[in-house]
């Protein structure tokens, strides 16, 4: 995995405009590329000389491919969009850093089973979110279809279906308490997570799209 790093100086008269246009716009915009696993923005604690404030703006992704992807296809599109919108009011470099090793204290006992059926599959995505890769069996949930609308145009998500032969096949895991909070944090806002009951008779949480026609508090077997 890779770590796509942005520095930015930006000056003050510009600072809070380009603050929310980079939370509110540039940050999603890059996300939605579907190059990036995930952002993260932090301001840099330093007194600058040249003056303004200082920010890093770490993106992860895969690897070098899909990197390369994203500086040919989107890149020079969102730094025009910047220029456009700042010109001369920011000053950026761009490294690139190649994550080695994730060290964390030890997890609690995993006793919590997760069925997965989109990223969480992914090695590089396991790694990210839970800094280990997960040992999983293929599993079904039945009474559930994958959803037609895709969560901001790209991440699958479940539906419970009123058709008996509706069911969704993919991996179960079993991970931490403290695990299923980071992948809490992973899935944010844009779904829920819930307890159903697989094929297999095994009752494992699993994260479902938010929707105003389905009520997270339902359990579906």
């Amino acid at each position: 995995m890779l770590i796509y790093n942005v520095t930015i100086n930006i000056e003050d008269d510009a600072h809070d405009e380009w603050l929310i246009w980079m939370k509110e716009h540039h940050i999603p915009e890059m996300l939605q590329t579907g190059k990036f696993l995930e952002a993260t923005m932090c301001q840099v604690l330093v007194q600058e000389d040249m003056g303004g404030t200082t920010y890093s703006v770490q993106y992860k992704v895969k690897d070098r491919g899909t990197l390369e992807m994203y500086y040919k296809e989107d890149a020079p599109t969102l730094r025009d969009d910047a220029m456009k919108h700042f010109g001369n009011k920011f000053v950026a470099f761009r490294t690139e850093l190649e994550v080695i090793a994730v060290e964390q204290t030890p997890i609690q006992s995993a006793t919590e089973y997760l069925f997965t059926y989109g990223t969480l599959q992914d090695e590089a995505v396991q790694n990210m979110v839970f800094s280990r890769t997960l040992t999983g069996k293929p599993a079904i949930l039945k009474n559930h279809t994958l959803a037609k609308e895709m969560v901001g145009g790209l991440y699958p998500s479940l539906k419970p279906s009123n058709e008996k032969k509706g069911q969704v096949s993919g991996e179960v895991f079993i991970v931490s308490n403290a695990e299923l909070l980071r992948a809490d944090s992973y899935e944010g806002d844009a779904y829920y997570r819930k307890k159903v009951r697989l094929a297999s008779g095994i009752q494992a949480w699993v994260y479902l799209g938010k929707s105003d026609t389905i009520d997270p508090n339902t359990e579906h077997e």
